[in-house]
């Protein structure tokens, strides 16, 4: 064991991952736990769709009861749900996902405000994260289609990457649901307007890569058609 071996073993005994100060190379470190305890315990749990949508969203808005609906339904099908663990449409997917008897798990992310798991989670599917990119990594790896609710900035930045990862053909193309016409739709008009018609920035196929939906039975029905029309099965 060298002398650089020997300080990270000592820091890893002695501090643990928390304490340790965020210089560029210990960070590293810090980084590839999160990689590893991600895939590790994601390895195992099996096929799985991901709800995201605003942290914001109150139980008694409707796009928190439609999460909901979906999430139960989705187990219906056999599907695990994914959220980012916390409240709002986080919490709805997680609740839907436990009253359907199906596995809900939580992807959480530690922030200085807002963030805490919700009670919904199974208790052996909670994950915490320091790091968005690591989440969103896992996100993209083990889910078998992405359910968008109405959200911020947060839930475009999580869309937008998994489109631009199928369009780029960087992982294979599964399917994107949009929930609420009526929020999404006047994005997707500018997209067409004016990234499409008049800049030329994407191509008329890139449209294609998502379905808006108003009902849990649609977006459910789009996630389950995908798979049945291409005689494909979820990738693990």
């Amino acid at each position: 064991m060298n002398e650089n071996e020997e300080k990270i073993r000592k820091a890893f005994a002695d501090k643990g991952w928390s304490d340790i100060k965020a210089t560029d190379s210990w960070q590293i470190f810090k980084i590839m736990s999160e990689f590893v305890e991600g895939f590790e315990r994601m390895s195992k749990i099996g096929p799985c769709v991901s709800i995201f949508g605003s942290a914001r969203t109150k139980p008694e808005n409707k796009y928190y009861k439609l999460a909901e609906e979906i999430a139960f339904k989705l187990v219906k099908e056999g599907y695990g749900v994914i959220s980012g663990g916390g409240p709002g449409i986080m919490e709805a997917a997680n609740k839907g996902a436990r009253e359907g008897g199906g596995k809900s798990v939580g992807l959480n992310i530690e922030l200085p405000f807002e963030q805490k798991p919700n009670d919904y989670i199974d208790r052996d599917k909670s994950i915490d994260f320091n790091y968005f990119f690591v989440r969103k990594t896992i996100f993209l790896k083990y889910s078998q289609g992405f359910i968008g609710m109405p959200g911020g900035f947060g839930t475009i930045d999580e869309l937008f990457e998994a489109l631009t990862l199928v369009q780029t053909n960087k992982i294979a193309e599964f399917p994107v649901v949009l929930v609420g016409k009526a929020y999404w739709e006047g994005l997707f008009k500018w997209i067409k307007d004016t990234m499409l018609e008049e800049e030329h920035n994407v191509s008329p196929k890139d449209l294609d890569l998502v379905k808006i939906v108003d009902t849990a039975d649609e977006a459910v029905k789009h996630i389950v058609d995908f798979y049945s029309k291409y005689l494909l099965k979820p990738n693990f």
